[in-house]
């Protein structure tokens, strides 16, 4: 398995790969991996919110066929706050935490994620946390 830092993909934009070492120097239990978390919202712009069948759809058609080793899906409700305006804006939100490996292609298909939801549901943003972990299962 291959390491990227986290702290050079962040600044990179996820578009330069640099080869590191494991980032996490010793687990005591597990592997090293990385933990994402992808920040969906569930409003959309103009009015309404993507349904439960449409969010399921989106989910066995768009993250599913990506990451079929398993993930987790919270349903949860947010808030942050709009550009220019200082809105604070609130809406029903779902996370979808993925425990994976950091290569380069694991990145692009977080990245291929976010923009399919993004299009699909006229997103402004989907939110991306990576964690350097440690994992058994």
């Amino acid at each position: 398995m291959k390491w990227i830092p986290l702290a050079a993909l962040l600044l990179s934009g996820c578009a330069v790969p640099v080869a590191s070492p494991s980032p996490v120097a010793s687990c005591p239990v597990g592997d090293p991996a990385v933990t994402a978390q992808l920040l969906f919202g569930r409003s959309i712009k103009g009015g309404g919110r993507v349904s439960d069948a449409a969010w399921r759809d989106f989910l066995a058609r768009s993250v599913t066929p990506r990451f079929p080793d398993g993930l987790t899906v919270l349903n949860g409700y947010g808030q942050w706050r709009e550009n220019g305006t200082d809105r604070v804006v609130r809406e029903d939100s779902t996370l979808v935490e993925i425990v994976t490996d950091g290569t380069p292609e694991t990145l692009a298909k977080l990245q291929a994620i976010r923009d399919a939801y993004r299009t699909a549901f006229q997103q402004d943003s989907v939110g991306l946390v990576l964690n350097e972990s440690c994992a058994s299962f």
